[in-house]
């Protein structure tokens, strides 16, 4: 089970910076089956061919984003921007109050911590 959802987490999250690079096919059968939770049968209705075509196409779409993200690491690099500023945040946060309170301080946390929640989108 974790082993699935592990799965259905990767392919979403490279979906998310790669879909532009899939043929319009394979962005089709990814959303179908990842967010719209179709199953292959249902997609090969939706499109007049076999289930075995689909499976094709989405493990032929999931290789494509993993080598994307081999040679580009746009997912990677998003994620180890977030934990440092997820580190940054908290070391400020652990300052103390009359160092916190400072003016520019203050307004410099509330932007970082407005930059990580807006980054939970992507």
């Amino acid at each position: 089970m974790d082993r699935m959802l592990n799965k259905v987490l990767r392919v979403g999250q490279l979906y998310d910076f790669y879909n532009a690079l899939l043929t319009d096919k394979q962005r089709d059968c990814l959303n179908m089956h990842y967010l719209q939770d179709l199953s292959l049968a249902e997609i090969a209705d939706e499109f007049g061919v076999t289930r075995q075509a689909v499976h094709d196409i989405l493990r032929r779409a999931e290789q494509t984003l993993e080598e994307y993200e081999e040679k580009l690491g746009l997912a990677a690099r998003y994620s180890d921007e977030r934990k440092l500023l997820a580190e940054i945040i908290e070391s400020l946060e652990q300052l103390p109050p009359s160092v916190r309170q400072l003016p520019k301080l203050d307004q410099a946390l509330i932007k970082l911590s407005s930059l990580l929640e807006d980054t939970r989108e992507v």
